[in-house]
């Protein structure tokens, strides 16, 4: 059996690390991409490092099985224009890079990773989510450099899951699917960022998770790798939310 070909990016810690192990287990071939400590050190949150990083994979394979997008900074970051800048327009450029090596790829697929805060926070900020829709980077980060780091973040979680369903049938006519994960509180650097912020941590802890624990980055990664395998291949364009519970707690009559 041919190995899978696989590329993540934010692969070096939390869920991309936790990513790239669970293929590897089942003997993927997989090109990690991350600021630093992987195989191709890439700069998401401008555009001469995406080149770079669509570039290396390129080198490394000529056709792309799955392409699984987790590099991001969480909300306590101190410049919100690089939130956006990398959860949004890093994600997107990625993907659309790679748009043609995983059409050459077997039974391709893609995820992005979004967040249930694009249903919990009431900040959402519109201009910003529209300016990423037009693909409108410098306006973006000109509006995202006036907002709070939680507004960016949810504003920038939900412009990257649009940017998934906006894609979805120009993909499938490639023969990709793409799907995105919105996962809620999970041990990982980012979240402990969160949770170590005095305004931000008390907000955390304060979630209700209905299965009563934070959720562990493999578990997300088992439903990445999900998404990405027969199991789910009539699965498309599909926003899918793994958070314990948090979202049915809050909002039980809200339903897609």
């Amino acid at each position: 059996m041919t190995s899978r070909r696989v590329a993540i990016t934010g692969a070096a810690s939390g869920l991309g690390a936790a990513t790239r192990a669970r293929f590897e287990t089942e003997g993927a071939v997989v090109v990690g991409i991350d600021l630093a400590g992987s195989d191709v050190d890439a700069d998401l949150s401008a555009a001469p490092g995406r080149r770079l990083a669509v570039d290396a994979v390129g080198r490394v394979h000529d056709a792309l099985d799955v392409l699984v997008c987790c590099a991001g900074l969480g909300p306590q970051a101190a410049d919100p224009a690089r939130i956006l800048a990398v959860n949004h327009f890093g994600a997107v450029e990625v993907l659309d890079g790679l748009s043609d090596r995983l059409a050459a790829g077997t039974d391709p697929a893609a995820v992005l990773i979004s967040s249930n805060s694009v249903m919990l926070d009431p900040t959402i900020d519109a201009d910003l989510v529209d300016a990423c829709t037009r693909g409108d980077e410098a306006d973006a980060r000109r509006l995202a450099a006036r907002l709070s780091g939680s507004t960016v973040y949810a504003s920038s979680k939900q412009a990257l899951a649009r940017a998934m369903r906006r894609r979805a049938a120009p993909l499938a006519a490639l023969g990709v699917r793409v799907n995105a994960v919105a996962p809620g509180a999970f041990d990982s650097p980012l979240l402990q960022g969160g949770l170590d912020d005095p305004v931000l941590g008390p907000l955390i802890e304060a979630l209700p998770i209905p299965l009563g624990r934070r959720g562990r980055a493999d578990e997300i990664a088992d439903v990445v790798a999900w998404l990405c395998g027969t199991g789910a291949r009539y699965v498309h364009g599909s926003v899918l939310v793994v958070d314990g519970g948090t979202d049915a707690r809050l909002f039980p009559d809200r339903v897609p």
